[in-house]
């Protein structure tokens, strides 16, 4: 997948566009700025944004030419990434030491996902939010309809609210939902999908 990516990333275009996504955005701005973590951050639009209203960001991905355009965004706008290049297993970030994590399209394999998520946890601060959102189970049917849309095309790679429920049990949801929604951002996330929706805060005694 590394090659698919650094493939994708190498135009100079932005794919997925410099603006933020919109329910990251807005979930973002509903918490005081601390310490924020974007995994598989791509080209930066969202560490960027975050970094912009004064967050202290973290991100990484494993691609390099994701890497170098979220630092010429950065640096486009005047702020500070620390965006580190390797696959999730290599990541190894300090227990409970974010405010909040940002999971936007990040897609792991059924088998993977419940490891990578208790990973995500314990890099959480009791009382830190995770902000997700990610193409769900029916998003197949949308991309059928609409290739343009993007998103994972195996079902395995895609979310349900079970699993949600399952892999966060142990924070309090502030909200979750299924939601068909309209897409613009740039030229791989264009038109109607179907997305999970989560936003949970880390309880202090979990």
């Amino acid at each position: 997948m590394k090659e698919f990516w650094d493939e994708r990333y190498k135009s100079a275009e932005y794919v997925y566009g410099e603006a933020p996504n919109v329910f990251f955005e807005q979930q973002l701005s509903l918490f005081p700025p601390g310490k924020l973590l974007m995994p598989a951050e791509g080209e930066g639009r969202n560490a960027v944004h975050a970094a912009r209203q004064g967050w202290g960001v973290d991100a990484f991905d494993q691609s390099v030419e994701g890497q170098k355009k979220a630092m010429l965004l950065a640096e486009k706008y005047g702020v500070h990434l620390i965006y580190r290049v390797g696959d999730f297993e290599e990541m190894d970030y300090p227990q409970e030491k974010y405010d909040a994590i940002g999971l936007i399209f990040v897609h792991f394999p059924s088998i993977k996902r419940p490891f990578f998520h208790k990973m995500i946890d314990s890099a959480l601060r009791p009382g830190g939010v995770i902000i997700l959102e990610a193409f769900n189970k029916n998003h197949l049917e949308y991309v059928r309809k609409n290739p343009r849309v993007g998103g994972p095309r195996d079902l395995d790679l895609l979310y349900s609210l079970e699993e949600i429920k399952r892999d966060f049990s142990g924070y309090e949801v502030l909200e979750l939902l299924e939601e068909e929604i309209t897409l613009k951002e740039g030229a791989f996330h264009d038109g109607l999908g179907s997305v999970i929706r989560f936003v949970g805060r880390k309880r202090v005694d979990s």
